[in-house]
């Protein structure tokens, strides 16, 4: 890609501009605006969500913690003491727990796809973080082919202007040198 002057720019753009897919043009067109690219893509997506995705992201949270671990042991661990020991005459659950196998048979069934509804929103939001690095890498490769263009332009054209003015340099030198012997 040759980003020289801006008739090769233009010549370029005009040529491959065909090729380019939605994504690339906008790109390439913020890099010869001088616009920017970045953004934080996971904070937008997170302030747009429903109350419902809200709750899902809460309760996944909330089910993938040792608080919740803790609570879940604790909770039936009494369960089971409650029904064995302290209700020997009447237990309203005997052994082997069947209302307490019905309770987390309906927990799993709600927990596990709430839990799946937030797992598909943390994979939307790492695909559009994704696609959000391309965009700012693609953009971070045309600066730095654009800044080597522009280099290899500037040692080209200029390289030999530095070397005739150290031509003059040197003669002025030699001339000085020359007087005062």
């Amino acid at each position: 890609m040759s980003i020289g002057s801006d008739a090769n720019q233009r010549a370029f753009i005009e040529r491959e501009w065909d090729r380019l897919d939605e994504v690339e043009r906008r790109i390439l067109r913020s890099f010869l605006g001088g616009q920017q690219v970045s953004r934080d893509v996971v904070g937008e997506m997170y302030d747009d969500r429903t109350l419902g995705q809200r709750v899902a992201d809460r309760v996944a949270a909330f089910g993938g913690s040792w608080t919740f671990i803790g609570i879940f042991i604790g909770a039936i661990f009494g369960w089971v003491v409650l029904n064995s020991v302290y209700l020997l005459v009447r237990p309203f659950d005997p052994f082997p727990f069947i209302l307490l196998n019905l309770f987390l048979s309906m927990l799993a069934a709600i927990q596990a796809p709430i839990i799946m509804m937030s797992q598909n929103r943390q994979a939307a939001r790492d695909r559009a973080d994704a696609a959000h690095d391309y965009e700012v890498n693609l953009k971070a490769e045309l600066e730095i082919r654009y800044l080597h263009e522009k280099l290899d332009e500037l040692r080209e054209t200029k390289w030999p202007e530095l070397v005739e003015m150290q031509q003059e340099q040197i003669k002025l030198l030699q001339q000085l040198v020359a007087e005062k012997r």
